[in-house]
């Protein structure tokens, strides 16, 4: 049977829907509602069942995909694997409380995410790039909230990864989570010197130019630009850390 369980249809929040539908499905997995092997009801059932596009729904199967929860054959269907192992590889976020921790998870993210902004810029459909584009808006419209801002800043980078194609890629990104996020831990925007405002508009102008060289379908551009936004990051921490241990 192809039958959608019954759950409640998903809230219609600026979060991104995809991720709100995938914590359902991880829940329902995760409590035996569905469990290995059994077939993922169809897309048009979980449209109907949680009120949402095909792209959401697909967009959601492909993170689970990423997460090792389920397994698409073509031409049959989606499949629930096993749980994944929650002592599988992750960073801690409560491990990332320095800035010698941060600018250490940046330096990982200029390793993996420079390339991954070059094969998505070749690689992307329109459908993700859409999906880039909205969660660049809503990282402009939550500019004033912290906590919204850190989940849109991650939403975007992880749709730059899930447009690779390239399942690991989206696989650490999952595992690494918000704590790349250099603003959950610490206050960026006094560390550097610089009012809240300014910040985030010197952040979105670095967003901005990853996703208009990923929207042309320019490798080197979209991994200069990916590096030039990571990088400045980190420049901008490290000289935090140089005058924090001075004045130490």
């Amino acid at each position: 049977m192809e039958n959608p369980i019954d759950v409640p249809r998903l809230p219609r929040k600026r979060r991104s829907l995809a991720q709100e539908l995938v914590t359902v499905l991880s829940e329902q997995i995760r409590d035996g509602l569905l469990k290995r092997g059994d077939k993922l009801p169809t897309e048009s059932a979980i449209m109907e069942a949680h009120g949402v596009s095909r792209t959401v729904v697909r967009e959601a199967i492909s993170r689970l995909q990423a997460a090792g929860q389920v397994e698409t054959r073509h031409g049959i269907g989606t499949f629930v694997l096993d749980t994944p192992s929650p002592s599988g590889f992750r960073i801690d976020p409560a491990t990332v409380v320095t800035l010698r921790d941060v600018l250490a998870i940046l330096e990982l993210r200029i390793s993996l995410e420079v390339e991954s902004a070059g094969l998505a810029a070749q690689r992307r459909s329109d459908e993700q790039l859409a999906a880039m584009r909205a969660a660049l808006d809503a990282l402009n419209e939550s500019a004033a909230h912290a906590s919204d801002a850190v989940a849109s800043d991650f939403a975007f980078h992880l749709e730059i990864a899930l447009s690779t194609g390239n399942r690991y890629f989206t696989d650490i990104m999952t595992h690494l989570g918000t704590s790349i996020i250099p603003r959950t831990r610490l206050n960026s925007a006094r560390l550097a010197h610089d009012d809240h405002q300014h910040y985030m508009d010197r952040l979105s102008r670095e967003h901005e130019e990853i996703y208009e060289a990923i929207a042309r379908q320019d490798s080197d551009a979209a991994r200069a630009a990916m590096r030039l936004h990571l990088t400045n990051s980190r420049e901008r921490l490290r000289q935090a850390h140089e005058e924090a241990q001075a004045q130490g």
